[in-house]
């Protein structure tokens, strides 16, 4: 273990396939947002004594696109298509009907189309 301290650090690097159409759209506050799924595949891992690890074999992770040049990159993307993120992972809360609520995603600083294997 190091003795250094090291500085904090909110970054997220993904890359997979665009699950379903980006959507737009616009919130009350007149902010305009595309969201969009990235489905990323796991790595197959062994368990503590040789056992398989989880049977998962994808994570479907949200982003969100707030900026106008992120959003414009996103609805250029096409159910399936290779995508590369950058951004941060951020927690947001909202109201429903059952009360306050939140959830993950990541806020994309950058996206583009990129060549991914086939799964």
């Amino acid at each position: 273990m190091t003795t250094e301290a090291a500085a904090p650090a909110n970054e997220v690097h993904l890359r997979g396939r665009v699950s379903g159409v980006p959507t737009e759209r616009e919130l009350p506050s007149g902010d305009v947002l595309v969201q969009l799924r990235v489905v990323v595949p796991r790595p197959r891992r062994r368990g503590r004594g040789g056992a398989a690890g989880s049977a998962q074999r994808v994570d479907t992770i949200e982003v969100s696109c707030w900026t106008a040049r992120t959003r414009a990159a996103a609805l250029r993307l096409t159910d399936g298509v290779g995508v590369e993120v950058t951004g941060a992972l951020r927690r947001r809360f909202f109201r429903t009907g059952a009360g306050a609520a939140s959830r993950y995603d990541v806020e994309a600083a950058a996206l583009r189309g990129v060549r991914v294997p086939e799964p």
